[in-house]
């Protein structure tokens, strides 16, 4: 299995109500993506506010494979998340490892 981390700082343009309607779209990737075991995804709440260094939504994916990670990336459900970040992202971290 593979995790992937993701940390998305969204710039002043992301109400609130677009932060959510992120989120929404993160989740139902798991119902139309192959090879996700689990997937969860949220708006950054962390009292640790010295640390979030602004980022403000946060995904974690768990595939059966570094095969279904590699075809999460093209997989159309992401890239039309992708697209619908346009406008929105300041910077994104991304962490893939093995389990």
């Amino acid at each position: 299995m593979f995790e992937h981390l993701v940390a998305f700082k969204l710039n002043a343009n992301a109400t609130p109500e677009k932060q959510q309607e992120l989120v929404n779209q993160l989740l139902a990737l798991k119902g139309m993506i192959p090879g996700i075991v689990d997937l969860s995804a949220g708006i950054n709440e962390t009292e640790e506010r010295e640390n979030i260094h602004g980022f403000t939504l946060g995904l974690r994916v768990t595939f059966e494979s570094q095969e279904a990670l590699r075809n999460y990336g093209p997989h159309p459900a992401h890239q039309q998340f992708v697209q619908s970040l346009d406008g929105l992202l300041e910077q994104v971290v991304v962490v893939d490892y093995p389990m």
